[in-house]
């Protein structure tokens, strides 16, 4: 559910009406929705309700300091995968005891600035990660929380680009040598391992994989626990999936997925971490655009929109896809007409949809991009010079532009010319 509906036959977002925003922000513009967030993270949070746990919003997903501040006012951790994403949950009033840092390749500034800032622990991905942070946190006296990401060889059957927990990820020690890899972290004074991390992958729709990837950690847990090791903490990853196509059997809900957790691992008394990102902020956001003009090639019909793939880039990168919808709903029996639905960049890949159904559209039109929230304005550029795409929050009948569109004069002072040129 999300709160983009039509009333009297106009998109609103909440209660605002998307052709306000257009014409006071312009277009293209992402849009979000208040209402939809908060939503959303409390499926999350009451799928768990009971257990001792932490939902961990997946920042990579979208970053605004708006979001993050909303989410953090709902009580949400976060999980990060970088200084600057670090530097954002803390900066958005998140506190180090409620952030996990993953990610493969941390640098030593990164591990420091965590370490001297606060962190609840460390997802630790290799074992020569775990020798530079055993070293950092002896430097500075302090001892490192973490656990261990392991792969539990798991196939998500979802999109190749997207998935993390088969033996050919580069995410991950494999579990067959968990046993060996935590005895080794359990010799490092710098460290306290407090658990195991695992990760499958990203927009999965099907619950078996992370049935089975979690029976493999319970058994990991039990082992570990009789080596010696005080497993207290699992963190079990993210990666539920969104429906991005409305009228296709929807993906499991937080609460289906929350069961199979108490299922597989609730009788370890553990403490329970979750990281889903997508599910949270997808359709919590729209992108705006506006036609351009309507081209017509040899036997086919181009829409020509004001986005384009620097602001949206799913679509070339994955080939994903999202439901396109006309801001001015069509009357009841007009006639639709494959589009494709491309965008003004240099490039054959500026295609978001090929011979995609839609109602008759006229330049100046507006049309939105649904269950546009995650990797969206997170991935935006500025590719062609063109400025970066701003973004919107929406909070009942009010808005807010909450990343502003950068001027030309903005995008070209970044650069500097050398004196010598």
């Amino acid at each position: 559910m999300d709160h983009f509906l039509y009333r009297n036959g106009i998109l609103h977002a909440e209660d605002v009406a998307l052709p306000d925003i257009a014409a006071q922000v312009g277009t293209p513009v992402y849009v979000y929705s208040r209402a939809t967030l908060t939503r959303h993270f409390r499926l999350f949070d009451q799928a768990l309700a009971g257990m001792d746990h932490l939902v961990c919003y997946a920042m990579k997903a979208a970053s605004n300091q708006a979001l993050l501040a909303v989410l953090a006012r709902e009580g949400a951790g976060m999980d990060v995968v970088s200084g600057g994403e670090y530097a954002r949950a803390r900066a958005a009033g998140v506190p180090g005891e409620r952030i996990v840092f993953s990610g493969v390749g941390k640098t030593e500034s990164e591990m420091r600035m965590a370490l001297m800032g606060g962190i609840r622990q460390f997802n630790v991905e290799s074992e020569p990660e775990m020798a530079l942070l055993n070293a950092v946190a002896l430097s500075l006296g302090v001892v490192a929380p973490i656990t261990i990401r392991v792969n539990p060889d798991v196939d998500a059957k979802t999109h190749a680009k997207i998935a993390t927990g088969k033996s050919e990820n580069k995410f991950g020690i494999p579990i067959a040598r968990a046993r060996q890899v935590y005895a080794e972290a359990a010799r490092l004074r710098g460290l306290d391992v407090v658990g195991i991390d695992v990760h499958i992958g990203s927009q999965l729709t099907d619950l078996a994989p992370f049935r089975m990837a979690y029976r493999k950690v319970a058994e990991l847990t039990e082992t570990l626990r009789a080596d010696g090791h005080n497993i207290r903490r699992l963190d079990l990853g993210g990666g539920l999936g969104i429906p991005y196509t409305r009228g296709n059997e929807p993906p499991p809900l937080p609460v289906d997925w929350g069961q199979v957790i108490r299922d597989e691992v609730g009788h370890l008394g553990c403490q329970i971490e979750i990281e889903p990102g997508r599910l949270i902020v997808g359709n919590a956001g729209l992108l705006l655009s506006q036609v351009i003009y309507i081209k017509e090639g040899e036997g086919r019909h181009f829409l020509i929109l004001d986005a384009a793939m620097n602001d949206l880039i799913r679509p070339a990168m994955y080939d994903a896809h999202h439901d396109i919808v006309p801001v001015v709903e069509s009357g009841l029996g007009t006639p639709e007409v494959p589009m494709d639905v491309v965008g003004p960049v240099c490039e054959s890949g500026d295609t978001f949809a090929r011979g995609r159904m839609l109602p008759p559209m006229a330049s100046g039109d507006l049309v939105a991009f649904r269950s546009a929230g995650a990797y969206g304005a997170v991935m935006a550029s500025e590719y062609n010079s063109r400025p970066l795409v701003p973004e919107v929050l929406v909070d009942g009948d009010q808005f807010a532009v909450i990343r502003a569109r950068p001027t030309f004069d903005e995008m070209i002072n970044r650069d500097t010319i050398p004196g010598w040129v």
